[in-house]
């Protein structure tokens, strides 16, 4: 007999009254098994739905060893008839006529105990996708790269493959897996002790991307407006919830797009995300919000009602020290120039905002070589997005800001002038010995474009409600781990 899904047998109810029901098979793995007066009851489920079919059976009917041998966690092939069920909170359940086991699991399966905690389970990772949590959590996870490309797709975008090993560093900071095919024991060095990479499978030193912007900049200026979704790694030593060495990323880019358009345009987007969770992930949500975050659903239908706050940063910074004076107590600082921490995000926008932020204009100290400058003051300030006059000089960038997770997407007008984008490269003392073909397409044909990053598990945490990235990924690479 052909298989039916769970989530297609829990959806072809038995016509109420009709008396014998039709002939399914389900197969599955076993939630839990319980017996009473020669019944036995077996919630099966397959991951297709956070819900689980019921199976009933006659132990008379059964061999006692094939009843002995399912257990929580073995692996079913079940046939029988789909019938109306008479216990409250299901509407049908399987009487079984034939049961094979596929897969038996004895009595050392981690996962036999409930209220596991999290730690624990990312020890069992090969095994938590099993769990009723970890099901949801991944088929969210599967809707939200749907909605990310169907977006893109239907506006006109062209999805634009970047490059996974390079000899660029496009965010400065160094924090780079280094890739090679030399024996680390007998490293070639010249005099002055610098290893060469002349014998190398690349002919020079390469590494995993940080991020695929730059090579998705040369997309923006042949293809008008792209996006690259793919793995990023960042060789950062942060054990904190919120960082992962192996992370996916969004990041579109278009040409021809302003400040207040880029905006426009991180808005659209995130609110389409949620809207098609709402949508297409309905019973995974409830089960979220009623076992991990009570306010989850809430939270996200009010994303779509509210209009995102639109905050230059020298205002930002104002809002915090107002907030200081009255008695609000911060660890880090919050003065003009300071990158904000998470606890200064999150004050904007639960406490003194209550909606979604969009920050603009930060300080040129903090942000990257090839963000769009403001417009300088004849005092060495700045005067950014909605005429905002700052201290100092600031860049076009726009982070979005959201509940429970701070910055959700940073993005920014990109520098178009060739002469502007060289004399920051040489203010900062950057090496662009490999990033030469960057400043050559500000030779040829230049256009102004913007563009923003979203790190995909960001999203996946403010959806789900989950509080720890590590939780939102199958198996999340950080420092001193790679399991699995």
């Amino acid at each position: 007999m052909k298989r039916t899904k769970v989530v297609d047998a829990l959806k072809a109810l038995p016509q109420r009254g009709s008396g014998e029901g039709a002939d399914i098979c389900v197969k599955g793995w076993v939630r839990s098994k319980r017996g009473s007066k020669g019944i036995f009851f077996i919630a099966l489920n397959d991951g297709s739905t956070i819900k689980n079919i019921q199976i009933v059976g006659d132990d008379a009917k059964f061999p006692e060893e094939t009843v002995k041998r399912i257990t929580t966690g073995a692996c079913l092939c079940v046939e029988g008839k789909l019938v109306e069920s008479p216990a409250a909170g299901q509407a049908s359940e399987i009487q079984a006529t034939a049961i094979e086991i596929l897969g038996d699991c004895d009595n050392t399966y981690p996962l036999q105990k409930k209220g596991a905690s999290w730690e624990y389970l990312r020890t069992v990772a090969h095994l938590r996708p099993r769990t009723n949590t970890f099901g949801a959590i991944l088929r969210i996870r599967h809707n939200m790269a749907m909605a990310i490309h169907t977006y893109f797709h239907e506006h006109g975008y062209f999805y634009f493959h970047t490059p996974l090993i390079t000899a660029s560093d496009c965010e400065g900071a160094g924090n780079m897996f280094q890739v090679t095919t030399k024996n680390l024991y007998d490293l070639k060095k010249d005099e002055q002790g610098k290893i060469l990479y002349n014998d190398d499978f690349f002919g020079e030193q390469t590494s995993l991307t940080v991020s695929g912007q730059l090579e998705g900049e040369l997309g923006a200026t042949a293809l008008g407006a792209i996006y690259t979704f793919g793995p990023t790694f960042r060789a950062e030593n942060s054990n904190t919830p919120r960082h992962l060495a192996e992370f996916w990323m969004i990041e579109p880019e278009v040409a021809f797009l302003d400040q207040e358009e880029l905006m426009d345009l991180e808005e659209d987007f995130i609110k389409y995300c949620v809207r098609w969770a709402l949508d297409n992930c309905k019973d995974d949500l409830e089960f979220l919000n009623k076992m991990i975050d009570k306010s989850l659903i809430e939270r996200l239908e009010g994303v779509l009602k509210e209009t995102f706050v639109r905050l230059p940063y020298t205002e930002g910074i104002n809002i915090l020290q107002e907030a200081v004076r009255n008695g609000k107590k911060f660890e880090f600082p919050c003065n003009w120039g300071d990158d904000l921490a998470s606890e200064h995000e999150r004050y904007l926008v639960e406490e003194h905002f209550k909606k979604p932020v969009i920050m603009t204009d930060y300080p040129r100290s903090f942000k990257s070589f090839y963000m769009k400058q403001n417009q300088e003051t004849p005092d060495g300030g700045s005067v950014g997005y909605k005429g905002a006059v700052a201290p100092g000089p600031t860049m076009q960038g726009t982070d979005v800001l959201f509940p429970s997770i701070g910055e959700i997407i940073g993005g920014s007008v990109r520098e178009e002038s060739y002469d502007k984008l060289l004399a920051e490269v040489e203010r900062r003392e950057m090496d662009m010995t490999h990033l030469w073909w960057y400043l050559d397409t500000r030779k040829y044909g230049s256009c102004p474009h913007a563009g923003f990053g979203l790190g995909f598990e960001r999203l996946i945490l403010f959806v789900t409600g989950m509080q720890n990235i590590r939780d939102v990924i199958p198996f999340p690479r950080t420092p001193g781990n790679a399991q699995f």
